[in-house]
């Protein structure tokens, strides 16, 4: 965590504090945020920018990424070019919006402000880029699964938009997440149902994998920490998100009203407002949780 998210982070502390301070607020209640069908079943992606927007890709037709306020009321932001489809969506700490384009193997590149797209990374090795994560530098990780094969990998996109093989040889990996610490790479595996965690060195390579949790039910997708290094995942076709503190414990389960919980972010104000994205009902759905978002404390 920065140093200014860290100083953010202690003066949100008051606002925060743990489950059992926070009494009056209800946590882990998810509510429809926007109505049934205001997303194709390519519903993916949420992220949040600093103002309180969520973004989600696919909002009222395919290539689409809708820019939503916390009231639900919604637009699109941007339409694709040619024949690009939009996945995961990260935010850097220069407010620029990062989006997995994974029919085109492309990372891209938005402007907020102009709306202008640009190809960021383009690596013709990639499956499909999945989803994004981001250190505090800008660095960038993708998953990149095969579905046809049970096989996935993860790469690596610097600043400057080279791209690196960071970890070949796994299985379906979809949902990614730095610590908040920026000095752990968390995996997930759709089909394997197993959650690897990595060390991230100095020179920003994947070291010393190993098995985080092993589940034996249901799938995986899209998952975030918060600040306090809790690890947020949806279980696709559970209709849950599931909650692992750092010793990958399960610590809540909360309903999302959907079978199919896509992917999930954190915003709003504070940065302690979850919302994921839902296939079956097409939708997005929020509830407030107790900390902020380790991305969200990354972009203020």
């Amino acid at each position: 965590m920065n140093h200014r998210a860290q100083l953010l982070w202690l003066s949100l502390l008051p606002l925060c504090g743990c489950i059992s301070n926070l009494g009056k607020e209800p946590l882990f209640h998810a509510q429809a945020l926007t109505a049934v069908g205001a997303f194709t079943e390519g519903i993916e992606g949420p992220a949040c920018d600093r103002y309180g927007n969520i973004y989600a890709v696919n909002f009222g037709k395919q290539q689409t990424i809708g820019k939503l306020s916390p009231d639900g009321t919604g637009e699109v932001f941007v339409t694709l070019p040619g024949e690009s489809v939009g996945n995961g969506i990260r935010f850097g700490r220069d407010g620029m919006m990062y989006v997995a384009d994974y029919t085109q193997h492309n990372i891209l590149k938005i402007d907020p402000e102009t709306r202008d797209i640009r190809v960021h990374a383009h690596e013709p090795r990639m499956n499909q880029p999945n989803d994004l994560t981001m250190m505090d530098d800008g660095t960038l990780f993708a998953s990149d699964p095969n579905w046809g094969n049970g096989t996935g990998q993860v790469w690596r996109i610097d600043p400057d938009g080279s791209v690196t093989l960071a970890s070949p040889d796994m299985g379906t990996t979809n949902g990614i997440e730095v610590s908040p610490d920026g000095k752990r790479l968390y995996v997930n595996e759709s089909v394997q149902l197993s959650v690897w965690v990595f060390d991230i060195d100095e020179n920003k390579e994947l070291k010393n994998k190993r098995l985080f949790r092993q589940f034996d039910d249901f799938g995986f997708d899209g998952m975030r920490c918060d600040a306090q290094g809790r690890l947020y995942i949806t279980r696709y076709s559970k209709g849950t998100v599931v909650v692992l503190n750092e010793d990958a414990d399960i610590v809540q389960e909360i309903d999302i009203l959907g079978k199919k919980p896509s992917n999930i972010c954190f915003g709003g104000p504070d940065g302690r407002t979850a919302y994921v994205t839902e296939v079956t009902k097409t939708r997005l759905v929020s509830f407030r949780v107790p900390a902020p978002g380790a991305a969200w404390l990354r972009q203020q």
